[in-house]
């Protein structure tokens, strides 16, 4: 009679993002669809030896890669000050 137990799951705390989290990513999945699209873009460039479109794509590549780094970092920041903001007014001591 294994698996037959209904389990309270509260599914909304386990689904919905940690507070604070900004569900609006798709500037981050842009810069990396970009990304990849120009990796493939560079690979099939070198490939058939057009090295000026390869290193374009190698480029915009690195650029994009770099923007979305840089947004999820600063997203992470945000919500780990958030996060601190939250301690600090609620008077819970620093681990």
């Amino acid at each position: 009679m294994g698996g037959t137990a209904i389990e309270a799951v509260d599914h909304h705390s386990t689904t919905a993002p940690p507070a604070g989290e900004n569900s609006d990513r798709i500037a981050v999945l842009l810069f990396v669809a970009v990304s990849v699209v120009s990796f493939v873009v560079c690979l099939a460039s070198f490939a058939i030896r057009q090295i000026d479109v390869g290193v374009g794509a190698a480029s915009v590549m690195l650029l994009a890669a770099g923007a979305s780094m840089a947004s999820r970092a600063t997203e992470a920041r945000r919500v780990r000050q958030l996060q601190r903001d939250w301690d600090r007014a609620h008077h819970v001591a620093a681990a």
